[in-house]
């Protein structure tokens, strides 16, 4: 069940919050005074130009990417310098790439085992049982004993999902999924976020797949030159664009 996007986000629902966040690279002012609250078990679709600032946005969120002004506080903790802060965000906050990421030496399964064997500490005996949990739910268990060139690129981010998954996380960031997809693949990677989406996984995804958008998404932002220029419920947002940037936006990827 989708939430209700104009009721205000009160802290206690907040497990992401944004306060007034600046981030520049350089001379660059990527993000500008950008607020943002996310309630729990809400889904959220960031879209907008290349350059946006989109990208930046959510790997702020985890500290991939540090910003230099405002406050973002992840499940109570607040992101700061301090390491251990960080490293308790990032046990909560799982993130998948354009690019899998995944190590080509190693197998699928031993892929998904390092992350709780070496961080979580667990048995590689339960760390393999639970790797092959989450590559069942995302449909490729019979690939664990292959290495990642072995398999498709819509298998290899199938599997890359997985191995965040391994580490429990409550938020799920995409950083657009499926970008560097085939077509033909696009559809078995979104099938496996709409499953996540449903069973009430906290989501922020940066991607152009509007479709993905208006069936899981809470909420649909719009991003230009470092703001949030428009948000709404994805029938708001597709039928009455309110920014004029927005709908000449969704013009050119709306056919």
């Amino acid at each position: 069940m989708k939430s209700n996007p104009n009721t205000p986000v009160s802290q206690n629902d907040a497990i992401i919050r944004m306060i007034n966040v600046d981030k520049w690279y350089g001379e660059f002012h990527v993000l500008k005074n950008v607020s943002l609250s996310v309630r729990r078990k809400e889904k959220i679709v960031i879209c907008g130009p290349s350059g946006s600032g989109k990208s930046t946005l959510i790997r702020c969120i985890n500290h991939i990417e540090r910003h230099q002004r405002g406050q973002i506080i992840v499940d109570g903790i607040e992101m700061s310098n301090d390491l251990k802060n960080i490293e308790k965000i990032r046990a909560e906050v799982g993130m998948v790439f354009q690019q899998f990421n995944l190590f080509p030496h190693l197998t699928i399964l031993d892929n998904l085992t390092l992350g709780p064997r070496w961080v979580r500490k667990m048995p590689k005996a339960a760390a393999e049982e639970l790797a092959l949990h989450y590559l069942q739910k995302v449909r490729i268990a019979e690939q664990a004993r292959k290495f990642p060139g072995q398999l498709s690129g819509g298998q290899q981010q199938r599997a890359a999902i997985a191995r965040s998954l391994c580490m429990k996380p409550n938020i799920m960031l995409f950083d657009e999924p499926t970008s560097a997809l085939d077509p033909e693949m696009v559809k078995e990677v979104l099938d496996v976020m709409v499953d996540l989406a449903e069973e009430g996984m906290t989501m922020l995804v940066v991607t152009h797949e509007m479709g993905f958008a208006r069936r899981v998404a809470d909420r649909v932002m719009f991003m230009d030159v470092g703001e949030i220029v428009e948000e709404n419920t994805p029938e708001e947002f597709f039928a009455r664009p309110q920014n004029e940037r927005t709908k000449l936006f969704l013009s050119q990827i709306l056919h």
